[in-house]
């Protein structure tokens, strides 16, 4: 079980931003521009880039090489991939590609990478310290 969560975690960042990718390449409906579906869509560039910082962070975890300067990487790693999505967004018929959703994508990751400073590496003694370390304990040699 450990052997299938530790490849689990490896894989998936590869993996959401392959789900990230597929999902930008579905075209936009031209003709519901301010609907429910349209505005929910475009506010989970909040969310889905800050699940793409947790997913690095577990995957960086299992193989013991989670530190203040790989979270700072994944930051940038996260935020280029923003970058590259919009860029993409931009050949998809009727999608939009704005700097405003590339901020958005930029808050979800900075929350994410603030959480994560304010609760692993400034206390041992915290909950996702300890979860962390037993990410650690993942590692497929064990």
């Amino acid at each position: 079980m450990k052997k299938l969560l530790y490849w689990v975690l490896t894989v998936a960042p590869i993996a959401y931003m392959w789900l990230i990718w597929e999902l930008s390449s579905i075209p936009g409906d031209p003709n519901a521009p301010f609907t429910f579906e349209a505005v929910f869509k475009d506010s989970l560039h909040l969310i889905e880039f800050g699940i793409l910082y947790w997913m690095f962070a577990f995957a960086l975890a299992v193989h013991g090489k989670w530190t203040a300067g790989t979270s700072l990487a994944i930051v940038i790693v996260c935020l280029s991939y923003g970058a590259i999505d919009e860029i993409h967004q931009m050949f998809t018929p009727f999608r939009t590609s704005t700097w405003f959703d590339l901020f958005k994508d930029a808050v979800g990751i900075t929350v994410s990478y603030i959480i994560m400073r304010y609760t692993y590496f400034k206390s041992k003694d915290s909950r996702m310290y300890r979860f962390f370390q037993r990410l650690e304990t993942l590692d497929r040699r064990n």
